[in-house]
């Protein structure tokens, strides 16, 4: 009984140690439910280990001990290294980018190194269970495990008496409650229910699969003055015919939701040629009008989106990813999208051909990583260039140049006797940001070497130096073709520079960031050389872009189609964050501690929860179901 009872409060208490250390590594406070919540799933899974560590023969129950805490060990400190390395933490519906962390073979041992000591940290009982092994007995004698017995009992009433506990919390939006059995968000989950919670809903999801549902939206209005000159504006919406089969989540979001309206800005640029470019790690913060001069005109002239933000999600792939489907990233679709297998009869370049568009698609890395050519080909580009498929420059630098990239394409649309659509995928700004390892800091270093900032932010801002030079160098050749005046420049990030610490962020920033929130504020360029400047305050994201670039080019949709809306439309401007957090003109929603910075009722602020649980559920539909399969147009 003794043995049973000293190897159970030594599994408690290690669990305890692994949650309370990566707690203190990881994040700055824990709830009350969460410390609470977190130590009853820690009982549960205590008297799990000591029933198999106790059970067999003396060195079957050792080599079980020594198996259970050295998963327990990778897995923690898995989690603290894939954090530092993509801003991340690590779920199983990642392995379906896991070349992403592969191909940058290098930057992962440097996350290990830099990481060491929270590995040490992490690994530490396992090897005091190897030099210490004499000191812990797993001899039980026959007689004595019928004492297990107790453990086997205490086992389901633990995981009830967690449960029971999870129900207190039933009210709270994104709660303990929501996080176990309604949400599907990795990062939120392991800060409120704990790495050992979080990590038994990660495998059961991955294996049975998981669905967030619709939940009912009663919109939200306020009282609003009505001014007898106000133009009535049609719905941007079509005539849908929805499947017999359709999935009920796309069925309840389409049918739940209001269509935004079109507006004065409507078929603005209707019959332009477009250039899209989404930039590496592309920053507000790396422009300045003498080293960036193309970048400062572009986003101090045009339409000047004042509240845009570009939230992290997964580094390029989900960057890319909302900027061109305008809905949200998901980890566990982001592999299906790579598949180039889902329906999108709305995708960019389709819907610019149907409009009579030539469409060309470039990226300077090569085309077959992430299989961007797969998913490219999805949306529609059939034209499409990178390195290794056709496009012809210095591939095995790193990163390669945006300046030549445009060197070497820009006459495939110049000329072109139709409209273009000319999308990029940018490549310079990527990290490491030293004067050694990037080739691109290096090209660009004196122009940088009189700043005064460390090393990384001189770097970063070399590396943009090159994306500023392949502007300049379109925007002249378009001028010299007669194309300038009838060509749009839209340009937004990938995500924020997170290869950058907060400091280093800081040191270049125009005001004080802080890790959540502002980190990820950001300039969306919308720029056409004849419209001069127009700023705008609405809230956005890169969800919003495609919705708003269709209203611009007088392209006919559905706003119920997008997980976005219109940035000129009627619709409340809503920035989404990683962790469900949010931003609109009324304030910000800390989602790790429900609080509110401004001023809102809880009215609202339910409304802009559910209503991101509802833009979040269909978006992943789409890919699990094929969603847009099931929708037509009634001609």
């Amino acid at each position: 009984m003794k043995k049973i009872l000293k190897n159970n409060l030594i599994n408690i208490g290690l669990l305890t140690y692994y949650e309370l250390l990566f707690a203190l590594l990881m994040f700055d406070t824990y709830s009350k439910d969460t410390i609470i919540s977190s130590f009853i799933y820690i009982l549960f899974s205590s008297f799990i280990i000591t029933v198999l560590t106790n059970l067999f023969s003396e060195k079957l129950n050792r080599i079980f001990n020594y198996i259970i805490y050295f998963i327990i060990s990778v897995w923690f400190a898995g989690q603290f290294t894939v954090k530092s390395f993509l801003d991340s933490f690590f779920s199983f519906s990642m392995f379906g980018i896991a070349d992403q962390v592969t191909s940058f073979i290098d930057e992962v041992f440097k996350a290990i190194f830099y990481n060491l000591y929270g590995i040490i940290l992490f690994f530490l009982p396992f090897i005091m269970f190897i030099i210490f092994r004499k000191k812990f007995d797993f001899n039980i004698l026959k007689e004595e495990k019928k004492y297990l017995i107790l453990h086997l009992i205490l086992i389901p009433l633990s995981i009830c008496s967690y449960r029971l506990y999870l129900d207190t919390n039933k009210k709270e939006t994104l709660g303990i409650y929501d996080l176990y059995y309604n949400v599907n968000n990795p990062n939120l989950a392991i800060q409120k229910l704990g790495v050992l919670s979080s990590a038994y809903i990660d495998i059961k999801r991955s294996i049975f699969g998981f669905e967030e549902k619709i939940v009912s939206v009663k919109e939200y209005t306020e009282e609003k003055i009505e001014k007898p000159e106000e133009i009535i504006y049609e719905d941007n919406k079509l005539d849908l015919v929805l499947d017999d089969n359709t999935p009920d989540v796309i069925r309840g979001y389409i049918e739940g939701t209001t269509p935004s309206k079109k507006n004065e800005y409507t078929s603005y640029f209707e019959g332009k040629n477009l250039v899209f470019v989404v930039a590496e790690s592309y920053s507000e913060i790396a422009v300045s009008p003498e080293l960036t001069p193309t970048l400062y005109k572009l986003t101090h002239s045009g339409f000047v989106f004042n509240n845009f933000y570009v939230p992290y999600y997964l580094s390029t792939i989900g960057g890319e990813f909302q900027s061109l489907t305008g809905l949200y990233p998901d980890s566990s679709i982001l592999s299906t999208w790579r598949s180039g297998t889902t329906n999108f009869p709305y995708g960019l370049a389709t819907t610019f051909k149907n409009k009579g568009y030539n469409a060309f698609a470039y990226h300077n890395n090569s085309g077959y990583f992430q299989d961007r050519n797969k998913y490219l080909k999805s949306i529609g580009f059939d034209n499409f260039k990178a390195c290794y498929m056709g496009l012809d420059i210095d591939c095995d630098v790193w990163p390669q140049s945006d300046l030549e990239m445009i060197e070497k394409t820009y006459t495939d649309y110049i000329d072109s006797d139709k409209p273009f659509l000319a999308y990029y995928m940018t490549v310079s700004g990527h990290f490491e940001y030293t004067f050694n390892a990037n080739m691109m800091a290096v090209k660009n270093k004196d122009l940088v070497k009189d700043l005064p900032y460390s090393e990384k932010p001189r770097a970063y801002i070399a590396c943009n130096i090159e994306l500023d030079k392949a502007l300049e160098l379109l925007i002249n050749k378009l001028e010299e073709n007669g194309k300038l005046n009838d060509t749009v420049i839209v340009l937004l990030a990938d995500h924020y520079p997170y290869a950058l610490s907060l400091d280093e962020v800081n040191e270049i920033s125009s005001y004080e960031r802080d890790s959540l929130f502002e980190i990820n504020h950001n300039s969306l360029i919308l720029w056409n050389n004849r419209i001069g400047t127009k700023e705008i305050d609405k809230y956005g994201m890169p969800i919003d872009v495609i919705p708003t670039i269709y209203n611009l080019f007088g392209i006919d949709y559905d706003s119920r189609l997008f997980a976005g809306t219109d940035l000129f439309s009627d619709k409340e401007g809503l920035v989404i964050l990683g962790n469900r957090s949010w931003i609109t003109s009324k304030g910000k929603f800390n989602s790790t501690d429900n609080s509110f910075t401004g001023e809102a009722t809880d009215e609202y602020i339910e409304y802009i929860n559910n209503t991101i649980q509802n833009k979040v559920a269909f978006s992943k539909a789409v890919f699990t179901t094929n969603g847009y399969k099931y929708i037509r147009e009634n001609n």
